[in-house]
């Protein structure tokens, strides 16, 4: 997979800034948070084929919300090399965000690679009702996860199959 290797400061940097942006928009806000980056394993978290699928889920959520009329109060948008993120402070039940989100997650042909995170007004996160399932072997991924059932290089080439896939 080419793109730049980070490390994990820039991850935990990145991640200290997601929080930090989400806060001001509870506070500020008092709405729905919608959190939308890649799930891409490994130390690249970018490139070309990356940003194009980040650009194509964005363009559904976008449309989505706009079908729905939904007001977007604020939103912030990065692409730096930990990744493509945007962040959307939206007028909207929490619920209803999240099963969207889960739907485009599981039904979009790149969904798996996306992580669409929604956060409550009171600050907690919605969660799914089920597991998500492993891209190489349909397991729980988080038991993969944990117990890091698969090589770095294996879920990078699958991440590359499933990019060459579409483009």
């Amino acid at each position: 997979m080419d793109g730049i290797k980070i490390q994990l400061n820039d991850m935990l940097l990145c991640r200290e800034r997601r929080f930090q942006i989400q806060q001001s928009y509870l506070q500020n806000y008092n709405c729905t948070l919608l959190s939308f980056c890649m799930n891409i394993p490994g130390p690249i978290k970018t490139n070309a084929s990356i940003r194009k699928a980040f650009e194509l889920g964005k363009h559904e959520l976008l449309s989505w919300i706009n079908l729905e009329h939904i007001t977007i109060k604020d939103f912030s948008e990065f692409h730096e090399k930990t990744g493509d993120e945007l962040i959307l402070a939206l007028d909207c039940p929490a619920k209803k965000i999240k099963e969207k989100a889960v739907l485009l997650e599981e039904t979009f042909p790149l969904g798996r690679l996306y992580d669409i995170d929604i956060i409550n007004r009171d600050g907690t996160k919605l969660s799914r009702n089920y597991q998500r399932r492993c891209i190489i072997c349909n397991k729980p991924a988080f038991e993969c996860a944990r117990s890091r059932s698969h090589a770095i290089e294996d879920l990078q080439n699958k991440v590359d199959e499933i990019l060459q896939n579409i483009f």
